[in-house]
């Protein structure tokens, strides 16, 4: 129970710290480079697509409370 407690602290911690150190988009500016993983299986990367037009959609995975 010990170890479980520990485990989501820390991970909470590298939660908060890691949205902390994101810069605010403001409206005009440039995306930042990012990878996904797309249904297909392979990693897709934005500067792949630059000048190209992009939609991000994303949804939750089935039966799961996200």
């Amino acid at each position: 129970m010990r170890t479980r407690v520990l485990t989501t602290a820390v991970a909470a911690v590298g939660l908060l710290l890691g949205t902390a150190v994101q810069a605010e988009l403001k409206v005009g500016d440039a995306a930042p480079d990012f990878e996904l993983k797309g249904s297909d299986g392979k990693t897709h990367k934005l500067s792949e697509l630059k000048g190209k037009h992009v939609v991000v959609a994303w949804f939750p995975k089935a039966f799961t409370g996200g």
